[in-house]
């Protein structure tokens, strides 16, 4: 079994829309566009199916589904992730677009990047992201573009400007995400002015230009907790990937653009959001696992032993461990529970989802999500290796799939 990197984010790199902005989670345009193929969906008579991603990231089920003319409605927990998708899903004014890039161009030739009194956000150690005249940079550059363009919002061509800040952000940075934890170099980097500038443009003419395409599906985006999913529709299909159970943070790679978009203040802001995604994963999810009570009634006997192995298997943190095993676990269930509410009949189900280890104590993902999903009425279950993941020889990747119908 291969690593298949064409099945990740590094795919999306230089796929328009898909490589605005990156995430190392997200999974790639091809995985959907095969999932969807094996489905049998590109008929045109097919195009009047509903499709749901109820973890939707940096959205690319929905911009896939809207690229082939499909709709498809996105859910997400993180209010940046859901105003991401929302600009990144829409259809822009190609006029609009070019004024805006003219008034951009003209206006960043009279901007000073180097005044001190500028915002900069309350970012934990933030001198380890950028140097100092970066992060001034970084800071007049964005004063420069609220004053032309106002703050974020979840509607105008405008957001791509901000999209591009992001982008700028993250790339000017000493940050490297290319491991299981965020990792840095050893130093910040310092650039001119007219280079940083340049770097901006570059970003936004990328941005805007693949802007330019017009989706011929649509794509609806909605701030929700999937376990509770509290919407009127219906679907007949679902292509996702929840968090893994390996207890990495869910907005680990996310905090950069959040901070300076102004989604996030505190790291306390940061620890909720992480507590509310599947599993509770970091920062204030450490204290908060050991008051957390289990809420399904009956969770699987393969999940109870493992959490058992791994709570004995180290003296300081296994607890830990096995309690936010299990609660992923039991936020799975309660979100398969109560996802039948909202599935036509004879629909089908994909979610693309790993195996994990704690202590050498592997977390079969792919057996318990089965058992699961077996318990709650869904038949036809069956898993697939889509993936060998990069880390540990036994760590894969899986499409675990299934039907529902009353």
């Amino acid at each position: 079994m291969k690593q298949r990197s064409d099945y990740t984010f590094k795919y999306n790199k230089e796929q328009g829309r898909h490589g605005w902005l990156r995430l190392t989670p997200a999974y790639s345009i091809k995985l959907v566009k095969e999932i969807l193929n094996l489905d049998g969906l590109f008929a045109e008579e097919n195009y009047q199916i509903s499709i749901l991603d109820p973890f939707c990231g940096t959205a690319t089920t929905g911009i896939v589904a809207a690229e082939h003319g499909f709709n498809c409605s996105l859910y997400d927990i993180n209010p940046f992730l859901v105003w991401f998708g929302t600009i990144k899903s829409s259809n822009f004014d190609t006029n609009v677009l070019n004024e805006m890039m003219k008034i951009t161009i003209d206006g960043l030739k009279e901007v000073t990047l180097d005044k001190s009194d500028v915002w900069v956000p309350p970012m934990r150690n933030i001198e380890r992201w950028w140097s100092s005249s970066t992060l001034l940079a970084l800071g007049n550059l964005r004063s420069f573009l609220s004053e032309t363009w106002g703050e974020p919002t979840m509607e105008g061509e405008q957001n791509l400007i901000w999209i591009a800040f992001a982008r700028l952000v993250i790339d000017c940075s000493a940050a490297d995400f290319n491991h299981i934890s965020v990792s840095f170099k050893e130093e910040t980097q310092d650039f001119g002015s007219d280079i940083f500038k340049n770097m901006f443009m570059e970003r936004l003419r990328m941005i805007v230009d693949s802007a330019k395409n017009e989706l011929t599906g649509h794509v609806r985006i909605y701030h929700n907790d999937s376990r509770y999913l509290e919407v009127p529709e219906t679907y007949d299909l679902v292509i996702t990937s929840p968090p893994y159970p390996n207890r990495i943070s869910y907005i680990r790679e996310l905090r950069p653009y959040m901070y300076w978009l102004k989604f996030l203040s505190s790291g306390e802001e940061a620890g909720e959001i992480d507590w509310k995604a599947i599993g509770g994963t970091w920062g204030s999810a450490t204290s908060k696992l050991h008051t957390w009570e289990q809420i399904t009634p009956t969770l699987p006997q393969r999940l109870l032993d493992v959490c058992n192995r791994i709570e004995n298997a180290d003296e300081k943190n296994g607890r830990t461990m096995a309690l936010y095993v299990k609660k992923f676990f039991d936020d799975m269930y309660l979100h398969l529970s109560n996802l039948r509410n909202h599935l036509n009949d004879h629909a089908s189900i994909n979610y693309i989802l790993g195996n994990s280890s704690f202590y050498g104590n592997y977390v079969e993902t792919d057996l318990i999500i089965e058992e699961m999903l077996n318990g709650l009425g869904y038949r036809n279950i069956k898993s697939q290796i889509i993936r060998k993941r990069n880390s540990k020889s036994h760590l894969y990747e899986y499409n675990i799939t299934a039907n529902w119908w009353k």
